[in-house]
């Protein structure tokens, strides 16, 4: 898919809408931050998947890796400021859903993690 440079809403959906990046950045600012966390709480994302789209965001500025020098060292991933920005965008989303679409109660996080991922 080509992306319109000129268009800010081409370009930020040619970053956003990966599949599983918009719940990696929700459960990046949720307070998870070690791969083995965001693997959990993505059910159904391989650690394949993970691993490359935590390198897509950090390339792009929107996640930083944090590597602590313990033994064993240890890894830890963290929403940057262009990251954060990010955040509104997805309580609209879930606003949204919340009114407009036909959910029981409660945001059930498989299935919000099924849909979103889906639409990517």
């Amino acid at each position: 898919m080509a992306v319109d440079e000129t268009c800010p809403v081409c370009r930020t959906a040619a970053i956003v809408c990966g599949k599983w990046t918009l719940l990696l950045v929700r459960e990046l600012a949720e307070g998870r931050s070690r791969f083995c966390e965001l693997e959990r709480s993505l059910t159904g994302i391989s650690p394949r998947t993970l691993s490359l789209r935590l390198r897509a965001l950090e390339e792009e500025g929107i996640v930083e890796r944090q590597t602590y020098a313990d033994i064993p060292s240890r890894v830890a991933y963290a929403l940057t400021e262009k990251g954060l920005a990010l955040v509104p965008i997805i309580d609209d989303m879930r606003a949204y859903g919340e009114r407009w679409l036909d959910l029981d109660a409660a945001c059930d996080t498989d299935s919000a993690h099924a849909s979103l991922a889906a639409v990517a």
